[in-house]
């Protein structure tokens, strides 16, 4: 797909979730995070939070998995991301991007892409970019 996109596309919307105690309980073991802030109702309570959320590196992974779906993963040269804000439980994530530019990068083109995860209410919860090569 990236040799079709241009400058200012916007790309296919990626969505995951709701993200409920289950997909906490199953993300801390597959990824061996156990904080509790994610998985122990009582203590992330005593914390002064309202309940458990879910972990940034799970929302990293459904971004991941957007960025997988716009172009083949040898393609992808670099990506990164900060976590802007919480995803709280029940949250729906959307996976977004938009190509920014075209550049030249080590001797072949690559597309820059903003990508973004946000939540039902319209919060962002992670901002970056993605690096693309293009064929």
């Amino acid at each position: 797909m990236a040799e079709t996109l241009a400058v200012g596309t916007i790309l296919p919307e990626l969505v995951r979730g709701p993200i409920d105690r289950t997909t906490l309980a199953l993300f801390a073991g597959a990824s061996h995070d156990h904080v509790r802030l994610h998985i122990d109702s009582d203590y992330a309570r005593d914390a002064g939070m309202g309940d458990v959320f879910a972990h940034g590196m799970l929302s990293m992974a459904y971004l991941a998995q957007a960025l997988r779906s716009w172009a083949p993963q040898d393609r992808i040269r670099r990506w990164n991301v900060r976590f802007t804000a919480i995803t709280p439980l029940y949250a729906t994530v959307r996976c977004t991007g938009e190509v920014l530019e075209e550049i030249e990068m080590d001797g072949e083109r690559a597309l820059r892409i903003a990508i973004a995860a946000f939540i039902d209410d319209g919060t962002r919860t992670l901002a970056g970019e993605a690096l693309v090569a293009v064929a």
